[in-house]
């Protein structure tokens, strides 16, 4: 087996649970390198750190594994990890959940999502896309799906080296499922729908609305399927917008109300900028609701990113009415909690309201991340009372 020798002191976050070595920590190598593939990873003094999947085409050239030397790296070990990923999402109870979530679950690259009872799988890593048929057998044996999906065409893989996929692993089936989530049934689907099929990130802050929307008028921007309108209106909203540049998102909400009886939301397809500088919104809505795409994906993007989120909720603060909620999100993991906060506080200031922070939410639970790696930590939401 391949052994990375690291440069001096770079093993101490690797040892704390950080779960990548990158490329400049690395002093060299002794072994034949074999990408994909399992290798040691040695301290300076060339003591034992780690096994991690090599791959010297991606600047993460090793991705953690485990820190245990007496650990056997083979399909049984997978299949416990996996196992014990899927056991905290059981206690978790949600019907649609993911169910790995990459490094968070020390399974790098791999990312499982249950749509009620099909699969959506991503094969992110290298070592991962090697092992994929062992992977699939395990998820099988485990979980027992009526099919799986893959959905391997994130950018991401070109940094491994690796081409963008989409197909079936297992059983052919209509890719678009219905799925329940809070007792609201909807359509997802897993072939050309975000991210894996839909946020399930999102879950428990869509949930939230049931402390707010009661006999609000509500807008959901950037709404995508209407997840959050659609709890909006089981929540005894008023009356709810539903804005997206997206046609077929539009159509998407105006399908998923319909499914579920509520004749109370509105799909208005138009760019949401445009819609929320418009001042004929003005005074209209008692919650506003900013659930953007990521603004950034790379950190050279970050200070074009923060204009975008300050322009965003600085229209939302001059439109809302007096003692009304904001809800405003930020999915990038580029965009730190106190770089996010920071720029909301801007937006507040420039917009000459007071507001009072009501809360502070995460991704949900069923999305974990490591306590040294805290990009993981990706998804942020501030809610905000307007005075």
């Amino acid at each position: 087996m391949l052994s990375v020798i690291l440069n001096k002191n770079e093993e101490i976050n690797i040892i704390n649970g950080y779960p990548w070595v990158f490329s400049n920590e690395i002093n060299n190598f002794t072994g034949e390198i074999k990408n994909g593939e399992v290798c040691k990873v040695l301290n300076f003094d060339k003591r034992f750190v780690a096994y991690g999947f090599l791959n010297t085409s991606s600047k993460i050239m090793v991705r953690i594994l485990s820190l245990n030397e007496d650990e056997v790296i083979n399909k049984d070990f997978f299949k416990r990890r996996i196992k014990y990923a899927i056991d905290h999402r059981i206690n978790l109870g949600f019907n649609s959940t993911r169910l790995v979530f990459s490094e968070a679950d020390r399974l790098p690259g791999l990312i499982v999502d249950k749509y009620d009872d099909y699969l959506s799988v991503s094969f992110l890593s290298l070592g991962m896309e090697m092992i994929k048929k062992d992977i699939v057998d395990i998820l099988i044996e485990l979980v027992n799906p009526k099919g799986i999906y893959e959905r391997s065409d994130s950018p991401v893989r070109l940094k491994e080296g690796l081409e963008e996929v989409k197909g079936y692993l297992y059983n052919e089936f209509d890719p678009v499922v219905l799925i329940e989530e809070d007792d609201i049934k909807m359509y997802v689907d897993l072939k050309d729908g975000q991210k894996t099929g839909y946020f399930l990130d999102q879950k428990l802050n869509r949930d939230i609305l049931r402390l707010y929307a009661k006999d609000n008028v509500v807008l959901d921007a950037f709404s995508n399927v209407g997840g959050f309108a659609l709890h909006a209106a089981k929540y005894k909203a008023k009356y709810v917008d539903a804005c997206d540049i997206s046609k077929k998102a539009c159509d998407d909400i105006k399908r998923n109300a319909i499914l579920n009886g509520f004749d109370n939301i509105n799909p208005i397809c138009v760019d949401v900028f445009d819609y929320l500088r418009d001042e004929k919104n003005k005074n209209k809505y008692d919650i506003i609701i900013l659930d953007p795409p990521a603004f950034t994906k790379d950190k050279s993007t970050v200070k074009k990113a923060i204009k975008g989120y300050k322009e965003i909720n600085l229209q939302a603060l001059k439109l809302i009415k007096h003692g009304g909620y904001l809800f405003t999100f930020s999915c990038s993991q580029h965009m730190t909690m106190s770089l996010f906060y920071d720029t909301i506080k801007e937006a507040v200031r420039d917009s000459k309201r007071n507001v009072a922070l009501v809360d502070f939410r995460i991704q949900a639970p069923d999305h974990p991340s490591l306590m040294e790696s805290i990009e993981q930590l990706y998804l942020k939401c501030i809610i905000l009372r307007v005075e």
